[in-house]
């Protein structure tokens, strides 16, 4: 059995070590790729440390993976050898549950996270199910879509869902994932307003697509806008003041969280009962979706903003993504 390298983390919190993995065989309905680019996405930080309680060690991380196939087993439809392609959040799911048919497989109840009791892509090799493998679209730059398969469809979808190109939208936090969400909303045609409590980034955010700039921590000026979004969407996963933000909504607006945030959430009922508003929440999307997510990137040539790495300096990346430092994305490029 062929054996691969990849940068290992044998337990929480520990630095990352090359060493080499065995795959296996490979499924009848699983494709293998040669990663060539893989971005690290907070996630990534949060299953080294297990800060959710689900990991598994020794882990091989990074799932916001862009390659070229290496080989495909024998029931595998729609993925060719040399095809280039991506994998995201997730790597498989059972194909059969109402969630899977209903085109809903990532709430599959099944479902297998590329980076949890599964090899990710800071390795030469990384396999998924076809359907989970998704092509990329010859406009978008191998070495830059990565962070569109985890954090592109973490905005794009409720952004696809919930909003109207009319709408007034609220990006809070300009990040990973805000950045992106900034692009999305502005290509989409919404009025997009940027909160972010850095005064650094208030002319990125506007380089983005923002047409105005407020800053987070600032309630009276969140105050002044009371009444005004059709959406906001929430990325940051730190504590914000909740009813300022609420009370931003227009009637029948949507508070709509896309960030881990830890910390309960108090809520007054009766505001949002008087204007019809509601607070929502989502994870990543189906494969379709991220499809279309990637469609509609190439379209408008959205691509995030990134640092990048060699693989090979993946614990120097990880501190600079833990103190704070990322801006926006980083890519680690294989150099195995």
């Amino acid at each position: 059995m062929p054996k691969y390298p990849a940068w290992v983390a044998s337990s929480a919190k520990s630095q990352f070590t090359k060493q080499e993995i065995e795959l296996g065989p490979l499924g009848e309905e699983e494709v293998e790729v040669i990663v060539e680019y893989c971005g690290i996405c907070h996630s990534d930080l949060s299953v080294l440390n297990n800060e959710w309680g689900n990991a598994k060690y020794p882990a091989v991380l990074g799932h916001e993976i862009t390659g070229r196939v290496a080989a495909v087993g024998p029931s595998v439809k729609g993925i060719s050898v040399g095809q280039k392609v991506g994998i995201g959040w997730t790597c498989s799911s059972c194909m059969h549950c109402h969630q899977c048919i209903s085109g809903n497989q990532n709430f599959c109840p099944e479902s297998v996270a590329t980076i949890i009791g599964h090899n990710g892509g800071f390795a030469a090799r990384v396999r998924a199910h076809w359907e989970w493998t998704i092509p990329i679209p010859e406009k978008l730059p191998m070495a830059e879509t990565g962070p569109l398969l985890c954090g592109g469809i973490t905005v794009f979808n409720p952004l696809a869902t919930y909003a109207k190109p009319t709408d007034r939208v609220g990006i809070v936090g300009i990040g990973g994932l805000g950045h992106l969400a900034v692009k999305f909303a502005a290509a989409f045609g919404c009025e997009v307003t940027a909160f972010t409590s850095s005064e650094s980034k208030i002319k990125e955010a506007q380089d983005f697509g923002a047409h105005h700039v407020v800053s987070s921590r600032d309630p009276s000026a969140i105050q002044k806008l009371a009444g005004t979004f059709d959406m906001i969407l929430v990325t940051v996963n730190v504590p914000l003041d909740w009813s300022a933000l609420i009370s931003a909504l227009a009637p029948k607006g949507r508070l709509h969280f896309v960030g881990a945030v830890m910390e309960s959430i108090p809520v007054a009922i009766f505001p949002l009962l008087v204007g019809q508003e509601c607070i929502s929440s989502s994870p990543i999307g189906p494969p379709a979706a991220i499809a279309t997510m990637l469609d509609f990137a190439s379209l408008h040539q959205i691509i995030p903003k990134t640092e990048h790495f060699p693989m090979s300096q993946i614990n120097q990346a990880f501190k600079h993504l833990e103190e704070g430092k990322a801006r926006y994305r980083i890519v680690l490029d294989a150099d195995f």
